[in-house]
């Protein structure tokens, strides 16, 4: 028997969204995805039932949250406040991982949620590709972006990247320090693209043009960390580094240790994230800190307005504020 999942598998859709085509509920897809689901049914021979036809209809109490597996640790205290929240209204969690730049694992992650009756899904640091995107988007089922901000109309809590990067950059620019670099972030995402932009305004407001070599890409991991603070060397000009995560700080930080360098009289070092790894290295670092346990409660909070009809918040993009977490590995600059 000839089942909508099997129509979603040669289409490439979620079944929830063959069952609404098929259903007379297509108002929200384009004309060639109905057009794929219908001409695929007539092909396969597929007979209407009840059972399938009802999928839409049902009512969950499960959120899905999608991590992407940055090499990080920010993700775990977003969850925190995902399951906080979620226990007080009696939702249930799953949580599916999913490489955050590779379509092909992101569209995977994705199915094994829209297959599912879920009340509504958070991609926790997640850049979909377009195609990606759009099959979210088909689903119908409500969602929001956490720790990600986008330009366009994508619902999203998270910090300011911008402010985060002008922010790090500003407190070393406020220290004295003027040769700064930026370590271990990618470039090119929307955070990155923003974090840099931060970096570079604080810089022109004293009147500093970066070199090159003192923006050194990577993955928000500690390798990038290391491989940075490699490339600036153990008799580098630079005085100050901003690090693009608490790991890549941490690389950082172990990388001067074994070029003999003292932190922070002779490097000075702002991480960005402000998670626990904060606190287990010597000297403890300062960092811009972001409340990602905020972001996790949010989000279960505007799935449940979601789910109450509140149409108000289904494109609401919302920051969350960040600070300043003075520790020990920043010094004022002597240069």
């Amino acid at each position: 028997m000839i089942t909508i999942k099997d129509i979603a598998k040669r289409v490439g859709v979620a079944p929830s969204t063959v069952s609404r085509v098929l259903g007379n509920k297509a108002d929200f897809y384009t004309a060639e995805t109905v057009e794929k689901v219908r001409t695929a049914a007539r092909e396969l021979g597929y007979k209407k039932n009840q059972s399938a036809a009802e999928l839409v209809k049902q009512h969950s109490n499960v959120i899905a949250a999608v991590v992407s597996s940055v090499k990080t640790n920010f993700a775990g205290e977003i969850i925190e406040g995902i399951q906080k929240e979620a226990a007080e209204y009696g939702y249930k969690l799953i949580i599916v991982y999913s490489h955050s730049a590779d379509p092909v694992e992101q569209r995977s992650a994705l199915m094994t949620v829209i297959e599912r009756p879920v009340m509504g899904i958070l991609l926790l640091s997640m850049a979909l590709s377009d195609d990606n995107l759009t099959l979210l988007k088909e689903s119908q089922i409500p969602f929001c972006f956490l720790s990600m901000g986008f330009d366009d109309e994508r619902p999203f809590i998270s910090s300011d990247d911008e402010e985060i990067g002008y922010r790090a950059t500003k407190y070393l620019v406020d220290k004295g320090h003027r040769h700064i670099g930026f370590a271990g972030l990618d470039q090119y995402p929307n955070t990155g693209r923003l974090r840099l932009a931060g970096y570079k305004k604080a810089l022109a407001e004293v009147s500093v043009t970066p070199e090159e070599y003192w923006v050194q890409s990577g993955d928000y991991s500690y390798e990038s960390g290391l491989k940075a603070m490699q490339q600036y060397g153990g008799k580098t000009d630079l005085t100050g580094v901003v690090a693009a995560s608490d790991m890549v700080a941490i690389g950082v930080l172990n990388q001067a240790h074994l070029f003999g360098m003292r932190v922070p009289d002779d490097l000075s070092i702002i991480g960005i994230d402000g998670t626990e790894m904060c606190e287990i290295v010597q000297p403890q670092l300062t960092s811009v800190s972001q409340d990602f346990y905020k972001m996790g409660v949010a989000g279960v909070q505007r799935l449940r307005q979601l789910d109450l009809k509140d149409q108000s918040v289904k494109n609401k993009q919302e920051f969350v504020p960040i600070k300043i977490t003075e520790r020990g590995s920043v010094s004022p600059s002597l240069n």
